[in-house]
């Protein structure tokens, strides 16, 4: 890693910084935004300062909820189709596979309406090792387990054994290109001992994001402490008196960032202000939730914190995402909204009834009602954080632009626990590799591992099998 103080003494705006320039103090490192200084146009007198070749890196983020959806509200209307039996779309009496750009956007996708010639949503994927097989029960175990792996969890309660994550296999793959190799967030604990789901390991219901057979990476579900794995150096001590002393980031390093500034171009400056900003702001946020939790330490009787902290909690793990997407920080992050069987309830939108339970709803009106709330409430966060991939720069657009955002669940319809027609979509293009705006079903059931196996080749890091995959997802690759 380089910071500032590696940089030589230069006119403003007359040569190339490194990609990956940091700028340190204290037991903090931050990183910074692409700018034009990290070009190569930006002067050729200082090109070998940076291994960057100047093409764009691609990113991947996993988001993951419980319980399955509502299928009927989730689905959307593709013109010139009517869906058939188990949501195949037929036309004329003639089924196969669709891909079209001519729909209706669906009730609980309705917040992505501002996005919708920017995500894909793809249907008929499954999850076959999520089936009950001969394990019998432990639906929402297997369906949090297999998410990312699409791996057979072994039904233990101990000695636990799945499989490699999708987001690891790229994360391991990029190791040393960025300075976390893959960030884990969630906003719910893990718990990896004992057994959380009729015989499964706590493990599977804790944890989609899983370095090898035998160990899931650890998730952060404290903002503080996501921000502090992404920009402290590891300093323990330095960490903890910095906030004990509540000093920003910004005003540890600000003598390199007041430096930085004056090496480098308006447009230049521009960005950082925005990006300083941004930091900030999230500083701040995170200082005033501790603030209001502690505030609300002696009411015992509120088990997830305030009303709004949910909602808080999400977008302030989606703006971590984004900066860490925007400073090359790390190119591969996961996010569980909620653990697999996640009973949380949503009463900042009127729900009181804990979402688990509500899956089971046999078809009754008003449950379906309350649980089509939540999947729109869930959507809603998912789309401000790719609205706000979209609203941020990168060389070659927008970091949407250079990403991939996979959003779904382990479930298709909680309610008869199945794993088949899972509710998927994926957003961004990957650099131009994925054309977006489509709905895109298969006839016949595909595995979901061929997806991982075609972000993937999207991140360019190729692997010859994840799970029980197959090939590559035929027709999602420009």
């Amino acid at each position: 890693m380089m910071s500032t103080n590696n940089i030589p003494a230069c006119p403003q705006g007359s040569h190339r910084l490194p990609r990956r320039t940091l700028l340190r103090a204290a037991g903090m490192s931050l990183g910074l935004p692409l700018l034009e200084s990290m070009t190569p146009a930006a002067g050729s007198a200082f090109a070998s300062a940076s291994q960057d070749t100047g093409s764009a890196p691609v990113r991947m983020a996993c988001i993951f909820v419980p319980n399955g959806v509502i299928q009927p509200k989730w689905r959307p209307t593709v013109n010139g189709y009517t869906r058939g039996k188990d949501g195949q779309l037929e036309a004329d009496g003639k089924s196969g596979n669709v891909d079209s750009r001519d729909w209706e956007i669906s009730d609980s996708l309705r917040p992505l309406s501002a996005m919708k010639s920017q995500i894909n949503l793809i249907e008929n994927l499954a999850l076959d090792n999520g089936r009950a097989g001969k394990d019998g029960a432990g639906d929402h175990a297997r369906g949090g387990s297999t998410f990312l792996t699409a791996a057979r969890p072994v039904k233990t309660s101990s000695a636990i054994r799945l499989g490699i994550s999708v987001d690891q296999v790229a994360a391991t793959a990029l190791a040393g290109k960025t300075t976390l190799p893959s960030l884990e967030l969630g906003l719910q604990g893990s718990r990896n001992a004992g057994s959380c789901d009729s015989g499964y390991s706590c493990a599977y219901s804790s944890n989609i994001s899983w370095k090898n057979e035998t160990q899931p990476m650890p998730k952060e579900t404290i903002p503080r402490l996501a921000f502090e794995r992404m920009f402290g150096s590891g300093d323990a001590a330095a960490q903890r008196e910095r906030r004990e002393m509540r000093r920003s980031i910004l005003d540890i390093v600000r003598g390199d960032a007041d430096k930085l500034m004056r090496q480098v171009g308006e447009t230049d400056k521009r960005k950082l202000d925005e990006y300083f900003s941004s930091v900030r702001e999230i500083e701040l946020r995170i200082e005033r939730t501790e603030e209001e939790d502690r505030a609300s330490l002696p009411d015992l009787q509120v088990p997830y914190g305030r009303v709004s902290a949910f909602r808080e909690h999400a977008r302030l793990m989606f703006d971590l995402m984004v900066v860490g997407f925007q400073t090359d920080t790390t190119r591969v992050a996961t996010l569980m909204l909620d653990t697999a069987g996640g009973n949380r309830t949503y009463s900042e939108i009127g729900v009181n009834d804990a979402h688990h339970g509500m899956s089971h709803h046999r078809n009754k009106e008003d449950i379906v009602a309350k649980i089509q709330k939540v999947d729109h409430y869930l959507i809603e966060q998912f789309a401000y954080f790719v609205e706000k991939l979209n609203a941020t720069s990168d060389a070659h657009g927008t970091l949407l632009d250079q990403s991939m955002v996979l959003y779904g669940s382990g479930l298709g319809d909680g309610n008869r626990h199945t794993h088949h027609d899972l509710p998927i979509v994926l957003a961004g293009g990957a650099g131009g590799q994925i054309q977006t705006g489509r709905v895109i079903r298969y006839e016949q059931e595909q595995p979901m591992a061929n997806l991982f196996l075609s972000m993937l080749d999207c991140m360019g890091t190729p692997a010859e099998a994840v799970g029980d995959s197959t090939g590559l997802l035929n027709g999602l690759k420009a």
